[in-house]
């Protein structure tokens, strides 16, 4: 397992190499779950391209500072752009599920020169509304309030969670400083999105079927891909649709 030092905070990733002549991707995984919850699609994504996973820091084998000022979208946005140096991939078809998808649109909205194309499962861009962003924090810091009263117990018992060594510290941190949202500046970015992207979602997922709808309609170069019989971990769910949706589009366009 490679790591690499973030100003003292190490990050995990791993590296599965694949044809050198495709673009390399690279995948974030969502809040709470770890780099592990792709192992049911590394093989037949490696297959046609080096894949990159990594851990967000709070989550899987990355560290969790005890400092809450080290959790935040441009540190996560940061420790990506670190993760891609370490590999020497000047330019990704970037990736990810939930919190990692929206992190993969900041990621683009802060380089869209490093972005090949966009695939974006199970996720949504945020809030344009106050009330509704505002709503999305609450949730998100009763999710660290209840880690910190409750320990791992808290996560629940979904596909990608089950996955994932939980710091229920960092996880509790990252609740507040990762899953929070401060702006609409994402959600806004979207019309200024000039790269082909994939939007997947399961079609189980109620919580993001509008969202999916949203981001397919609102970014110029989008497709989208309703997996049956998926949840909100579709890549887990329905591994062969997901895997097979991945590579058609990253042929196409990476």
């Amino acid at each position: 397992m490679p790591t690499l030092d973030r100003d003292g905070v190490r990050i995990a990733y791993d590296v599965v190499p694949g044809p050198a002549e495709a673009t390399p991707l690279l995948l974030t995984h969502g809040y709470s779950a770890s780099r592990v919850m792709w192992r049911p699609n590394l093989a037949a994504l490696a297959a046609t391209r080096t894949v990159v996973s990594w851990d967000m820091r709070g989550h899987g084998q990355s560290d969790s500072p005890r400092d809450p000022q080290l959790y935040s979208h441009e540190h996560t946005v940061d420790d990506m752009v670190a993760v891609l140096d370490a590999c020497h991939i000047p330019v990704a078809a970037v990736g990810g599920l939930s919190l990692g998808g929206f992190m993969s649109l900041d990621f683009y909205r802060t380089h869209p020169g490093r972005v090949r194309c966009l695939l974006l499962f199970d996720t949504g861009p945020g809030f344009s509304k106050d009330q509704s962003r505002q709503a999305w924090n609450d949730y998100a810091r009763r999710t660290a309030d209840r880690l910190e009263r409750d320990g791992a117990a808290a996560l629940g018992g979904s596909p990608e969670v089950a996955r994932a060594t939980a710091d229920v510290t960092g996880l509790a941190h990252a609740a507040r400083g990762m899953l929070t949202q401060q702006d609409a500046s994402v959600i806004t970015s979207l019309r200024d999105v000039a790269v082909p992207t994939l939007v997947l979602v399961g079609a189980d997922d109620t919580n993001f079927l509008a969202a999916a709808g949203y981001m397919a309609t609102a970014i110029r170069h989008a497709e989208k891909v309703v997996v049956p019989d998926a949840g909100h971990a579709a890549n887990i769910d329905q591994p062969s649709a997901f895997n097979d949706a991945v590579v058609d589009f990253l042929a196409r366009h990476a």
